[in-house]
């Protein structure tokens, strides 16, 4: 029996499908650097080991899975490859192990990570699933018959999937380090849904989708009545939101999700079309009302008369939903976006962009722009984007406490790199202060 090791084991897509590879009886150890990610708390608690990167980590017998993030350079792929050990790419293993199941490919340059949950979550209470989500949560079982995971577009990835099923949530220029523009992500997408075996659920609400080419079936959903599924009569409450679901202009169910915002009625529109499509209970569907969020997506805490929010987003079209979201919930209270730029190259691309989604709050604290694996310098500077964002200031681990004068607020921690570090540095000046008032 083979042990597998996967190389960045902490990546939220590692972590999920070394979790998946647990729980479904095999072998599992990783390693990656020894700075503590958000991701490590669930594998630590199934007893997944993990180790710092050595070349003494590899020994030939294993089936070594490797991050995307890491080159061939290396050193503990360089050993893999010297020992002769079974190597796969993370998407490469991924589209291999699918195939045993019905499976369904969640997609689109927003809201796949939530959408993955949300499917997965609404499945779960009823039969046996395995779920990928990108959050770095993921779930294997030995019964399962339905596969549910995120699919990533970026550098193609997704086109090692041939799934059964695929949810699309929208097509929009993201990645400008990889895509060229608008053009070339649709030429990716319409690859993708050339692999897809059955059928494919999509947002009519976006003008790309419609243009899409499909050999299976496919089927819209939105808020005009041109689409199969549509959301009406809305209503929103502190507890979240309420809406019909027509099925091709004949009245479905009333559904309930406790989530705001119109991006996460049509995320759960794209799981009720599913579940219709899968010819499933109306119950099971009903599971949405119980849905509490994936990871780094809206996730809330309450410090004294503060909402402080985690979330993921990290381009333009992600910031404002986010900040209406808040708008929405809290409709009382001022929204302060602290906001941290995740590769120098989407932040020069879409800078003009960011400014206008960042507008929207009432005040804007901005922090360096993070330098990842991808992309580690640029040509611009955090100042930049100060420039174009009215009334903002920078934030830094020194001036953390300037953010406790907004005491009836909501404070959002946006960004796709190290932007936890300031919202704990933040908390711990919380504790500090009540110590001494």
């Amino acid at each position: 029996m083979t042990t597998y090791h996967f190389i960045g084991i902490k990546g939220t897509g590692m972590s999920a499908l070394a979790q998946i590879l647990h729980d479904s009886g095999e072998t599992v150890q990783g390693s990656d650097v020894d700075k503590v990610f958000f991701t490590q708390e669930e594998l630590e608690e199934k007893g997944i080991p993990i180790y710092s990167f050595s070349a003494d980590n590899i020994n030939k017998d294993h089936t070594i899975i490797a991050g995307n993030a890491f080159s061939e350079d290396h050193i503990e792929i360089k050993r893999a490859r010297e020992l002769g050990a079974t190597f796969h790419r993370y998407h490469e293993f991924l589209g291999e192990w699918l195939n045993q199941y019905t499976s369904v490919a969640v997609t689109g340059s927003h809201g796949k990570t939530s959408t993955t949950g949300l499917l997965a979550h609404v499945l779960d209470q009823s039969m046996p699933i395995s779920y990928l989500i990108g959050d770095g949560t993921g779930k294997g079982h030995e019964d399962s018959e339905h596969f549910i995971f995120e699919a990533c577009e970026y550098k193609r990835h997704f086109l090692h999937y041939k799934p059964d099923y695929a949810i699309i949530t929208n097509i929009d220029f993201d990645h400008p380090d990889y895509f060229t523009d608008i053009d070339d992500v649709f030429n990716a997408f319409q690859s993708l849904a050339n692999n897809v075996k059955k059928g494919i659920i999509a947002c009519g609400e976006d003008e790309h989708l419609q243009h899409i080419q499909t050999k299976v079936p496919i089927i819209y959903y939105g808020f005009s009545a041109s689409n199969d599924f549509q959301a009406n009569n809305i209503k929103e409450t502190p507890e979240g939101t309420e809406f019909d679901v027509f099925v091709r202009n004949t009245y479905y169910d009333t559904f309930m999700i406790p989530l705001h915002g119109n991006h996460h009625i049509l995320n759960a529109l794209s799981i009720i079309a599913f579940c219709h499509y899968e010819e499933m209970d109306k119950s099971i569907i009903h599971q949405l009302s119980t849905f509490r969020g994936v990871k780094r997506r809206f996730s809330e805490k309450k410090i004294q008369e503060q909402v402080i929010i985690d979330d993921y987003a990290h381009h333009p079209i992600e910031v404002t939903a986010t900040i209406d979201s808040a708008r929405r919930k809290y409709p009382e209270k001022s929204v302060v976006a602290i906001f941290q730029p995740h590769t120098f190259t989407r932040t020069k691309t879409f800078l003009h962009e960011f400014a206008v989604s960042l507008n929207l709050a009432d005040h804007v604290y901005l922090c360096d722009i993070f330098s990842s694996a991808r992309e580690s310098s640029g040509e611009l500077t955090i100042q930049d984007l100060q420039e174009k964002v009215e009334n903002s200031e920078l934030l830094t681990m020194d001036n953390i406490e300037v953010l406790q004068q907004y005491e009836d607020s909501v404070l959002i921690f946006m960004g796709a790199g190290d932007i936890q570090k300031f919202q704990i540095a933040y908390e711990e000046s919380m504790k500090n202060k009540s110590k001494y008032t």
